[in-house]
């Protein structure tokens, strides 16, 4: 969980503020999976920080959901490309991807309990 929120403030995503009381507020909570080798074992824990969904109002962004994850199909259409093109591919294992984008408003969000 700690490394989830040093990485949240390495790529500055956020600020702590006090709560201001004229605005809503959305509430966060931990979801916890186990990474899994080729055999099912448990290699890593791994926490990530997400919006309790449940949250939401119909109406308001209730259509907006975004899930930045490479499809399978997408990455073996790049390999083919790079194959007949003859690129060499280089492997990066990225720990955090981040949407790149900036809001129009501002959006206040509650630590989980712990934090």
């Amino acid at each position: 969980m700690q490394e989830e929120l040093h990485q949240l403030e390495r790529n500055k995503v956020w600020h702590l503020v006090p709560r201001p009381s004229d605005r809503t507020i959305i509430r966060t909570r931990w979801v916890f999976r186990n990474e899994l080798d080729e055999h099912g074992n448990a290699i890593r824990n791994k926490a990530r920080l997400v919006v309790q969904g449940f949250n939401q109002e119909k109406g308001i962004d209730y259509d907006e959901i975004f899930g930045p994850v490479a499809r399978m199909e997408a990455i073996r259409i790049h390999i083919a490309f790079a194959s007949h093109m003859e690129f060499t591919l280089f492997l990066m294992d990225v720990k955090s991807a981040f949407l790149n984008g900036f809001l129009k408003e501002e959006v206040y969000i509650k630590l989980p309990p712990g934090f």
